[in-house]
């Protein structure tokens, strides 16, 4: 056997430690973190005609663009428009709309003036509109399409402040008995060539970092919403810190997955705004992979269930491979585990055969399976909103995606501790605090904040607010967790603690985190308190369960039979009892229910933000958690 010349030897050398210090660089950026009512205003000055909106029209299906310039002049008009209609400094604006320009132009348009804008979700119920349009006595609402409208028209004669919807998508049919309705292009003709340009610029001038930016109404899963305080100085803090340590510059595309409405999008999309960064703008959140596929983002915000989904996607064509594939994929796998997990993510430089043997894959196998997501030029990806799948987070990194997990609430402007990029962390931790966050964790166990991103309060809540913090201004999360090596780690939601009957605690989103990877499973609720074992009420993937009961000639009329099915139900328990061989046994899953249809928004059961409303829950299906408990 020959040798391999020095040479050649010195140039693999040479590119493992330069590929392996690049990994570990960040990107130089330089942030403009004016304040809000001039942000678009000093970027525009700053990029010019550079893009940096992509967007499709309300129902269309064309990618369109808008420049620093445009946008900014955009953002002129909506604030004289403002004006003209008579909104005050700090009056409440609602915005009631799927993620869109318009969306955008709103916000910044609005503070602009010093007014304050109240995002409501686009999938939000006539009795929260009327109860947010009430509580925040919002006069003007922008609304997005025909289902907006129609909620909004309906709640009208309810709410005594509200005197006029203005509408963004143009194909919305408004009631010829609705003369307080106008479409958003004859609201824009308002501010045309900024007739009031010089009040906009005094009322900027004398913009303060106490304003009120938004009040974000969070969609409790008991109880009417919190009407959350965010400032101009909240914001600022926040996009400053996350400078520090969230690496998108002006190269980055950054899809908008998640609705502005959500404060870690609406967090997010400010900060690549303060970086220069394009901004794709997905209005509706069924088409996202698609969207992806089309505009090959760099960046994306999402909450763990999209990887969960990608991470089931991608084994469910594994498992449909011939041999030959799977065992190579399955090595591929290992190979990117041991690198990316037992060295990178421990700070360690990987071994250069493994190191090689890695780039190899990566620019092979990998490298494939991003082009599959339209991910072929991957930057990296928060994710936050809920516990994270440690196999989940494995499998990301594994495969050369740089997920950035990260905890934060809306009352801490989102991020509290995030990983960083480059950086060592563990699988399983939500990061390190950033700067101007101090963490203190009570003899509960609760994690507790003070900082400058922190709100100040709620909204005509003033017993609320004392009960949310602590004689010593911390801020009570309801989380409960630890720091270990300057690591942030969760362990459950206080409140959503079970006790079983026999005083075993039970932490119910821990588990339906591990049996959420499966891919017949859709959404699932534990149910455990007071009760003497754990259940499960399960909503399964509908197509895969008829595929699997078509493949084993399994009979069935419509979905009630096949989620009653005793052939089905086995084949699911066995699959549950191997994802829950960790848990202790009194945190295993001992009976279970397969629904026949989702959980949903109109019974009250899932907030805006998908989160599962367990009371509800356990009122709609009380008939068929008793069974499960029947002896």
């Amino acid at each position: 056997m020959k040798k391999t010349p020095n040479y050649l030897k010195n140039l693999a050398i040479s590119f493992y430690l330069l590929t392996f210090a690049a990994r570990k660089q960040i990107q130089m950026r330089m942030q403009t973190n004016s304040h809000l009512s001039r942000l678009i205003h000093d970027q525009a000055k700053k990029y010019g005609d550079r893009e940096v909106l992509i967007y499709k029209d309300f129902g269309g299906k064309e990618w369109k663009s808008m420049s620093w310039n445009q946008f900014s002049d955009k953002v002129k008009q909506v604030s004289n428009a403002m004006l003209n209609l008579g909104i005050k400094v700090q009056e409440n604006v609602g915005v009631f709309s799927q993620n869109s320009v318009q969306y955008l132009m709103c916000d910044f348009g609005a503070w602009g003036i010093r007014a304050v804008t109240i995002p409501f979700y686009a999938t939000s119920s006539e009795q929260q509109i009327q109860f947010m349009v009430s509580d925040a006595k919002v006069r003007f609402l922008f609304v997005g399409e025909q289902d907006q409208y129609d909620k909004a028209r309906r709640v009208v004669s309810m709410c005594q402040t509200l005197e006029r919807i203005i509408v963004f998508d143009k194909n919305v049919r408004i009631s010829s008995h609705d003369p307080n309705a106008m479409y958003f292009d004859d609201f824009l003709k308002l501010g045309e060539n900024f007739p009031r340009q010089t009040e906009v610029e005094a009322l900027q001038s004398q913009a303060s970092m106490d304003d009120i930016a938004n009040i974000l109404y969070t969609s409790g899963t008991t109880g009417d919403s919190k009407g959350v305080i965010l400032t101009c100085g909240q914001y600022n803090a926040a996009m400053i810190a996350n400078d520090k340590c969230v690496p998108v510059g002006e190269n980055d595309r950054v899809l908008n997955f998640l609705p502005f409405t959500h404060i870690f999008e609406k967090g997010w999309k400010i900060l690549c705004l303060t970086e220069g960064a394009r901004l794709i703008v997905n209005t509706y959140p069924q088409e996202v992979q698609q969207s992806m596929k089309e505009t090959h983002p760099t960046c994306m915000s999402s909450v763990p269930r999209f990887w969960e989904k990608v991470y089931m996607g991608v084994l469910e064509q594994i498992e449909k491979a011939n041999a030959a594939k799977r065992a190579l994929f399955m090595h591929a796998l290992k190979v990117g585990k041991k690198h990316n997990i037992d060295y990178v993510s421990k700070g360690k430089r990987p071994p250069l055969a493994l190191h090689l043997e890695y780039e190899m894959i990566n620019k092979t196998v990998f490298s494939l399976v991003r082009k599959e997501l339209g991910l072929e030029n991957a930057h990296f990806f928060p994710t936050a909103g809920a516990t994270v799948n440690p196999k989940v987070e494995e499998f990301v990194h594994s495969i050369g995606i740089n997920m950035i997990v990260g905890y934060g609430l809306t009352e801490s402007l989102a991020t509290v501790s995030c990983n960083h990029m480059g950086e060592p962390y563990t699988v399983g931790g939500v990061g390190i605090p950033i700067e101007g966050i101090e963490i203190k964790i009570s003899d509960e166990g609760e994690v507790l904040l003070k900082g400058p991103t922190i709100t100040r309060g709620y909204y005509n809540r003033a017993d609320l607010t004392k009960e949310a913090f602590t004689e010593d201004g911390f801020f009570k999360t309801g989380d409960s967790g630890y720091l270990k090596g300057g690591e942030l780690f969760l362990k459950e939601r206080i409140k959503d603690l079970y006790k079983t009957s026999n005083g075993k605690y039970i932490a119910p989103q821990m588990i339906e985190s591990k049996l959420l990877v499966d891919k017949y499973i859709d959404q699932i609720c534990i149910i455990a308190d007071q009760r003497k074992f754990v259940s499960a009420l399960i909503i399964p993937v509908y197509s895969l369960l008829e595929e699997y009961a078509r493949e084993h000639h399994i009979e069935f009329k419509n979905t009630e039979e096949l989620c009653a099915n005793q052939q089905i139900n086995d084949m699911m328990k066995e699959r549950i009892d191997t994802l829950q061989q960790q848990l202790a046994h009194y945190e295993q899953i001992k009976r279970f229910t397969l629904l026949p249809h989702h959980f949903s928004m109109e019974r009250g059961e899932l907030t805006n933000t998908l989160k599962i409303k367990r009371r509800v829950l356990n009122v709609n299906y009380a008939k068929e958690i008793e069974k499960m408990y029947e002896e």
